[in-house]
């Protein structure tokens, strides 16, 4: 049996007692810390309170990114702005001065009767673009490889590269070779043992439409969880530029293959495109963070570039199209309708949760007023033309891709201003 409490043991359990009022206000106060926990947290860390979001550590100051040299302007937008005119500096080369550029974009040699397509140059608002320098870009390319992956329109910005910085090589020190079943294409400068290189994948991840010579089909498939297939390609490359887009817009959906190609019974499922071309976007980030060192190498995506199918959307007549147009859209707030806004949106959203910094070339708006740069009827035609085709050139003017010299060679300006000055 217990011994009975002393009177001086009874009198420290009284003293310690909780009275109600003191109960009630401590319960207060862990009450509003629980509510306002955040507010007080980003107040002490001078940080704007973000919904949802946990405020655990001090963000840290991102590092220098791989290959600056500098940093833009303060507020510069480079991608909003418009064309000027440029007859001195424009074009940055000549297409006879660059054998590299593929029959399919050589307007010139195939007959385009006009020039004025090469003399614009674009002014961003309020600021300037760098120039382009060649020699810098070649001496940071000194043992290192650049690499474009994507559809055939990462390829035209791949060939406008190497006419941009090709000169300054001499011929005996160059050369070009594919492998891969034309999978890849390689430009190599001895001298300053680089590579400028281009791998076919026009959705990123394995699709039925991964051969790069034989691929127009209309039934198109891609392969969920498949960015392996071509990511074993792309490991060990310093600056990569991705691209993809065209090859989504097959309608409102899209197919995806769960499982394999081989496999005899396919599962195959069908989702919106918006839903398949997140799930591509996330692959690529994921394969990026796991593959890609962000003190060392930097990654690019461009943006999707827009087509002028459509005369209607400028203001012509439904027949019309990219045939025939000399002059550019001038608008400033024109937006194609080819140009899916939704598709924009799923990049934002994907991209603002990367944890690997991905520099974005919005090359869309400015693009957008082109309706006078694109190959239309001048270029290589693979398929003899019918007496219908000849009869009217509009029925198969190429609306999609563009004239080299020409708008691609913007787009790698940007991509200039991006590497050395973000």
């Amino acid at each position: 049996m217990k011994p009975p409490l002393s009177s001086s043991s009874s009198s420290i359990l009284r003293k310690t007692r909780f009275s109600p009022y003191l109960f009630t206000l401590l319960a207060f106060i862990v009450f509003v810390a629980i509510l306002y926990g955040e507010d007080f947290m980003c107040i002490l860390g001078q940080l704007e309170p973000s919904p949802g979001r946990v405020m655990s550590k001090p963000v840290k100051k991102r590092e220098k990114l791989a290959f600056a040299i500098g940093k833009g302007e303060e507020g510069c937008d480079v991608f909003s702005g418009r064309w000027v005119r440029d007859e001195l500096t424009r074009p940055l080369y000549e297409e006879s001065e660059c054998p590299y550029i593929q029959p399919q974009l050589t307007c010139q040699e195939h007959g385009r009767p006009d020039k004025d397509y090469e003399k614009w140059r674009w002014q961003p608002h309020g600021c300037d673009l760098p120039s382009f320098n060649a020699t810098l870009m070649l001496e940071t390319l000194r043992g290192k490889r650049m690499m474009f992956v994507g559809d055939s329109l990462n390829r035209g910005q791949y060939t406008s590269m190497i006419c941009l910085l090709h000169t300054l090589i001499p011929e005996d020190k160059k050369s070009i070779k594919t492998y891969n079943h034309d999978s890849l294409t390689v430009f190599k400068a001895k001298d300053y043992n680089m590579s400028i290189e281009f791998y076919w994948a026009p959705f990123l991840l394995e699709s039925n439409a991964d051969n790069a010579i034989v691929h127009r089909i209309s039934d198109r498939v891609v392969r969920k969880g498949s960015i392996n297939k071509h990511g074993k390609h792309w490991k060990g490359v310093d600056i990569l530029v991705f691209n993809t887009y065209l090859w989504w817009m097959t309608g409102l959906e899209m197919k995806v293959l769960k499982g394999s190609f081989e496999d005899e019974d396919k599962e195959i499922i069908t989702v919106s495109t918006e839903e398949a071309y997140g799930m591509g976007m996330r692959s690529m980030l994921r394969w990026v963070r796991r593959n890609m060192n962000p003190s060392k190498s930097r990654v690019f995506f461009t943006s999707m570039s827009p087509t002028h199918a459509k005369g209607i959307d400028w203001g012509g007549r439904a027949s019309e199209n990219c045939y025939n147009q000399t002059a550019m859209i001038e608008d400033p707030n024109y937006w194609g309708s080819d140009s899916r806004k939704s598709v924009m949106k799923v990049i934002g959203e994907v991209f603002s949760k990367s944890k690997y910094p991905i520099t974005f070339l919005n090359i869309t708006q400015m693009s957008n007023y082109r309706k006078d740069a694109h190959t239309s009827i001048y270029k290589k035609q693979w398929n003899p033309l019918t007496p219908e085709q000849l009869a009217n050139p509009t029925s198969y003017a190429d609306c999609v891709h563009w004239c080299l010299p020409g708008l691609q060679d913007t787009w790698n300006e940007l991509l200039f201003a991006k590497l050395f000055y973000p």
